[in-house]
C-alpha cells in the first residue's frame, strides 16, 4: 500500500521543527527513525498533512551521565544505545531489553525516543521506561516540562504528548551497588514483539533483603503495568525461589491479557508469572555478585 498524500519539511533545528509542529496544530507527525511511523502510513492509520523530518537534528542524538542519571537524546539510534559502555554499566537493564529489539537493520534505524512515543505497550524500551521510572523532557514553542513514566504512558498507543511537543531525551536512573536488572521476554521469533515480557529490578540491603523493587511487565494490557503487588510481596524479605514464585503469581491480578493469533489471554497469564519469577531470580543472583 502507498501512504496518503503529505508536505514533507526537514527543518535543521529543534526550534524549527517545534515552529513547523505549531503550526500544523496536531496535523503534523514527526518522522526520526520511521520503524513505527511508515507501517501505520502505509496502512493508512494515520493520514498527516506533514510530516516532519527530524533524522538530521544531532542536538537530539546524545547520551549524557550527571548525577546518578543517564539522559539519552530521543534522536539516538538504539544501536548506538545497544553499543553505549556506559549504558551497559550503568543501566544494564536497559542494554539487555535492547537485545530483544528487532533486528540490527531496526536497531539502526530506530530511535529512543521514536519507540516510546509510540507506546507500544509490547515495546521493550516502554517496559523498562515504566520499571525504571524514566524521566520525559518534552519542549514546545514555549517551554519544557518533564513527566515521568507513570503520568507518560495513558494507554494503547497513546502518550500525555501535547500535539505541539516534542520529546527531547529521556532519564534513565543509574544502577548502584548491589542492585540486580533482569528482562525476560517470551517471543515466537526473535525480534518479534514480545508475546508477554517483564522488567525487574531490585537491591539487596546490608541484611540481603530485598529493597526498593520494581516490576513492570507488557503484552499483557492497554500499556506496560507496574506490579506492585509482586513488588510490595518481595520487599524487605530474603530472596528465595519459593517466594518468589509465590510473588510472581500476584502478577496475574495486576494484568488484563487478551486472545489473539499469537497467543491466548491464559497463556498469557501464565507466562508472564513464569517470565516475573525468572526475572526476580536473576536479579537477586546479579545484585547478590555487585
Amino acid at each position: 500500500m502507498k501512504p496518503p498524500p503529505f508536505e514533507y519539511f526537514v527543518p535543521e533545528t529543534v526550534e524549527e521543527s517545534l515552529d513547523l509542529l505549531e503550526r500544523w496544530d496536531g496535523d503534523g507527525k514527526v518522522l526520526a527513525g520511521g520503524q513505527s511511523l511508515l507501517p501505520l502510513l502505509n496502512f493508512r492509520m494515520v493520514r498527516p498533512g506533514a510530516l516532519i523530518d527530524i533524522n538530521g537534528l544531532s542536538q537530539l542524538s546524545y547520551l549524557n551521565q550527571t548525577n546518578g542519571t543517564i539522559s539519552i537524546g530521543a534522536g539516538t539510534r538504539h544501536a548506538d544505545v545497544l553499543a553505549s559502555n556506559e549504558v551497559s554499566q550503568m543501566c544494564p537493564l536497559l542494554s539487555e531489553a535492547l537485545l530483544y529489539l528487532g533486528h540490527p537493520a531496526i536497531r539502526n534505524r530506530g530511535t529512543l525516543g521514536g519507540s516510546i512515543v509510540h507506546a507500544d505497550p509490547s515495546a521493550e524500551l516502554v517496559i523498562v521506561s515504566a520499571a525504571l521510572d524514566a524521566e520525559m523532557v518534552l519542549s514546545n514553542s514555549q517551554g519544557h516540562r518533564t513527566l515521568r513514566a507513570n503520568e507518560f504512558f495513558v494507554t494503547y498507543l497513546t502518550t500525555a504528548m501535547e500535539d505541539a511537543e516534542l520529546l527531547m531525551e529521556v532519564r534513565f536512573p543509574t544502577m548502584g551497588p548491589r542492585m540486580g536488572w533482569s528482562f525476560q521476554e517470551v517471543n515466537r521469533r526473535h525480534g518479534d514483539f514480545g508475546v508477554a515480557a517483564v522488567a525487574a529490578v531490585l537491591t539487596l540491603d546490608a541484611n540481603n533483603r530485598c529493597k526498593d523493587v520494581r516490576v513492570s511487565v507488557g503484552g499483557v494490557g492497554a500499556t506496560a503495568i507496574r506490579a506492585y503487588a509482586v513488588e510490595e510481596a518481595i520487599n524487605d524479605f530474603e530472596p528465595s525461589e519459593a517466594s518468589f514464585a509465590e510473588a510472581a503469581q500476584l502478577v496475574k491480578g495486576e494484568i488484563d491479557p487478551s486472545t489473539d493469533i499469537h497467543a491466548s489471554a491464559e497463556y498469557r497469564s501464565d507466562i508472564t508469572a513464569a517470565l516475573t519469577k525468572r526475572a526476580l531470580l536473576t536479579a537477586a543472583k546479579r545484585a547478590a555478585a555487585r
